[in-house]
């Protein structure tokens, strides 16, 4: 979630203000400059104030209001609070606030604990009138309580009322420590563990500057392995010293092995091929709980994380099937109902959406093309879709792509074709809130190119996946794809105002090269139109200079096309396609580099090591890369990179602790959601397993890091707390590489390594007409010894027929295809090619296949 640094002005209270004193206030005295209140003012937004379902709060006119219902029984069945007071046994302390409510009433105040058992160190009645009226009251606190709150308990009534509240102050006690983050053992490791054929690097912490001993220990106390440490002196991102461990020759399974060091014992972990298997379903998972616009079903999630469906216009929703845009913007309203929430907040943005539509896409475009999609088959996702015959990867985009299509201006109006550049609340909602609970007002944010041009990408992507399962929304895809790319044309530079943050991020770009150069590539892999070729080669993004130290993004897209270019098959020129391979390739060694040089092994390293906003997600989109290269080439410095990136997520890092939820001894819990809300209100569920948190921020942008962090190494510029947005939010376009890094993790983790490609091919139409064309294969023989005969096998994805070959003997079966030599041209030395041709004809379209098998073994 995003916020505006924006103040609202706030109109003064009109009404007279009533001062009765409940209590006698305690002389004032230096522990009376001591606030525990954040935003007793409500300067520009609700937080950090928390309110239960019964009372729905919003920020009105400079004043928390909460709309109560007239449904309770007791007092605590609909509650307005402030958590994260400190209480000390004997000192005085005194509470001011200003109130009022639509209808005379009374209401609970109390300051207590936190937890059951609720013991209350002030308990008061308080009557509410029409009239803003200021309340003050002063106790003496009998326990020292680390985890108190302020709360306001407002149930009871019959009627429904509304509850309006400023000028909160809690003053008294000592201020609080400063934040100490625990950082556990000195030895940080992978806390999940390492595959048997990977690298096994950790890190230990210590001012020591000679070599120390280690020892790998297992779970029944047998020293497994031991060395000596390599001393690595200050770390630029921590400023620590540290040293190395490298115990990458223990090759065998384990469970439960810990590293000892100068004298600290690390968190345990395993050494097994299947540790990501789980990873992989989980951080996919993580886009059905997202869903808007339908029940999350405890049938596939659990009861701790169904919940109704949000925004479908039930009370007290005003939901997204007829969304009015903002004043001024348009005169329609769009059904922009389903998709994916993008974070903890209850916008939808098409920036957001369309890199993350896409790379949950590519996941199952990775399979296809290295000619497995068993493990993103029908029927391995728990969703609702399971067994409708389409891939349940592709099924779990469908929901985010029928959004974005969703999003784009009709016919008719003025900017038709153009995409709406985000929907959300018209104010910040506060924490918790679930979905189906907004009360808030939505609206259709102006149109922007970036959108577009996500639209016209993502469309595209969508256009060639879906031809097999459904031809009909394929088409829906690619005509929107192509209508956007028109748009965007026609509207260059409709950038998204930078100060358009008000109940939602502004996700300004003013920078569309690079959306231009991404929906080029992607129309061009759907289309092979020479007007999308032309648009990739000229584009200043054509080349490695699009792989940056700061990695890819929402706002920095033209890696996607690249990668894509690079890996799916289609009719881009030899040179062409040699260009976009190489510059994957050189974008991959960059980052390999870069990881083999950062002491706790991460692939990412900006200026100065400024991590930003989510740099979670750049460490993981540079793995996408990394993990791209490695398919590619079939070098395993790409894919040790790629684990080394994995070990830093997962604990190996400067705070010891594992980013994704429910992975590790230590990992984060907190992060920043109104429903997963576990630290607001024991009664909801913490984040569900694989799901990444933002992770460190040099810029600390919310209250909470800035009081907790100021100062810090770039490393540690993180806190596990569901206030700190800037550093412990999710997004569904961080968990999106997570899932496709996750997905590639385990399929190559065999112990034994994954068997390298020993051949190249190469497909080109060289020419095309209405219903036939000619096609050249060329073999290279990329291994290490002669091919003495060959078979190459393949499927056409449509109904293109084979009717005539020279320099093969060619069979076809329905889609299948066998290629033989006849002999003279069986011989291919190492390194050495062959090629042969044929004719054929189609109706339809004719893409071109996307896996290819030499003597019954895959071939790059």
């Amino acid at each position: 979630m995003r916020r505006s640094s924006r103040r609202r002005s706030v109109p003064l209270l009109a009404a007279a203000v009533a001062l009765p004193i409940f209590g006698i206030l305690p002389p004032a005295t230096a522990q009376e400059d001591t606030e525990q209140i954040d935003n007793g003012h409500f300067t520009d937004s609700t937080d950090p104030w928390w309110w239960t379902a019964t009372a729905p709060a919003e920020l009105t006119d400079g004043r928390l209001c909460a709309a109560v219902d007239g449904d309770t029984a007791n007092p605590w069945d609909a509650i307005v609070g402030h958590h994260d007071i400190r209480l000390e046994t004997d000192e005085s302390y005194a509470l001011s606030f200003v109130a009022s409510a639509s209808i005379p009433t009374v209401m609970g105040t109390n300051v207590q604990l936190a937890e059951e058992p609720y013991t209350k160190e002030l308990a008061e009645r308080t009557v509410l009138t029409t009239e803003p009226t200021e309340f003050s009251y002063a106790f003496t606190s009998g326990a020292d309580i680390e985890a108190a709150q302020l709360s306001f308990e407002l149930g009871g009534s019959t009627e429904s009322w509304t509850f309006c509240l400023d000028d909160v102050s809690l003053r008294g006690g000592e201020p609080p420590p400063p934040y100490e983050p625990d950082t556990g053992p000195r030895v940080r490791v992978n806390q999940v563990g390492y595959l048997p054929a990977g690298p096994k690097n950790a890190t230990l912490v210590t001012d020591v500057t000679e070599a120390l001993p280690w020892q790998l220990t297992g779970a029944d106390g047998t020293v497994v392995a031991e060395g000596q440490t390599t001393p690595q002196g200050i770390d630029p991102s921590s400023d620590q010293a540290t040293h190395g461990i490298d115990f990458g020759v223990v090759t065998t399974a384990h469970t439960g092995l810990t590293l000892t060091a100068d004298g600290e014992t690390s968190h345990p972990f395993d050494i097994d091929a299947d540790l990501y298997d789980t990873l992989r379903t989980d951080a996919l998972a993580f886009f059905y709980h997202q869903r808007s616009g339908i029940e999350i079903d405890a049938e596939y999630v659990g009861e701790d994380y169904a919940r109704p469906a949000g925004h479908l216009g039930v009370a007290p929703n005003l939901g997204d099937l007829e969304v009015p845009c903002q004043p001024g913007v348009c005169d329609y309203t769009l059904d922009v109902s389903g998709g994916w929430y993008d974070a903890g907040d209850h916008g939808k943005y098409v920036v957001n959406g369309g890199i993350s539509a896409a790379q949950v896409m590519s996941i199952y475009e990775r399979a296809l093309t290295l000619g497995d999609t068993a493990a993103v088959a029908d029927g391995t996702s728990a969703i609702p879709e399971q067994a409708n015959g389409v891939p349940d990867v592709l099924d779990e985009a469908r929901w985010q792509l029928e959004f974005l299509l969703s999003m784009q201006v009709p016919q008719g109006e003025e900017l038709a074709g153009l995409v709406h550049h985000k929907i959300h609340d018209d104010a910040w909602t506060g924490l918790p809130l679930a979905p189906h609970r907004d009360p808030q007002t939505r609206e259709l944010h102006p149109v922007s190119t970036a959108a577009t041009l996500n639209l016209a990408a993502a469309g595209a992507q969508c256009a060639r996946l879906f031809a097999e399962y459904d031809a009909e929304f394929a088409d829906r895809c690619r005509t929107a794809a192509e209508t956007a790319w028109e748009a965007a044309h026609a509207h260059p530079i409709h950038y998204a105002d930078p100060e358009d943050g008000i109940g939602g991020g502004a996700y300004s770009d003013n920078d569309v090269t690079d959306e231009f150069y991404w929906a080029a590539a992607e129309l061009f892999l759907a289309t092979g139109s020479a007007e999308y070729l032309d648009a990739v080669t000229s584009s200043e993004h054509h080349g490695e200079q699009a792989f940056t130290d700061g990695g890819f993004s929402w706002g920095s897209t033209a890696p996607l096309g690249l990668l894509n270019l690079a890996t799916v098959p289609s009719d881009l020129p030899e040179a062409e396609l040699a260009l976009v391979r190489d510059a994957v390739v050189q974008g991959a060694q960059r980052y390999a580099d870069t990881a083999s040089d950062e002491v706790y092994g991460l692939p990412y390293a900006p200026a100065e090591h400024a991590y930003v906003w989510g740099s979670n997600s750049q460490v993981l989109n540079n793995m996408v890369v990394l993990g791209t290269a490695y398919d590619l080439t079939g070098e395993p410095e790409f894919r040790d990179a790629v684990l080394t990136g994995w070990d830093y997520l997962l604990g190996a890092n400067p705070l010891n602790i594992s980013y994704v939820t429910g992975y590790g001894e230590y990992d984060a819990r907190n992060q920043h959601h109104r429903f997963w809300a576990n630290q607001l209100d024991p009664s909801l569920p913490n984040p569900p397993a694989g799901s990444v948190a933002g992770g460190p921020n040099v810029s600390l942008d919310d209250p909470v890091a800035a009081d907790a962090l100021a100062g810090c190494a770039p490393a540690f510029c993180y806190i596990d707390d569901i206030e700190s947005w800037s550093t412990n939010e999710v997004t569904i376009n961080w968990n999106a590489p997570l899932a496709w890094a996750a997905a590639f993790t385990a399929d190559v983790a065999d112990p034994v390594g994954t068997p390298e490609p020993s051949c190249t091919v190469s497909y080109l139409v060289d020419s095309q007409w209405d219903d036939g064309f000619t096609a050249r294969v060329r073999i290279t023989n990329t291994g290490e010894e002669p091919l003495t005969g060959w078979t190459l096998s393949w499927n056409f994805d449509g109904d293109q027929q084979v009717t005539h070959a020279w320099n093969t003997r060619l069979v076809q079966r329905s889609a299948e295809i066998t290629a033989t030599d006849i002999g003279w041209n069986g011989a291919i030395e190492v390194g050495g090619s062959e090629s042969f041709g044929f004719n054929g004809s189609f109706s339809g379209t004719n893409a071109s296949p996307r896996a290819f098998a030499l003597n019954g073994a895959a071939c790059r």
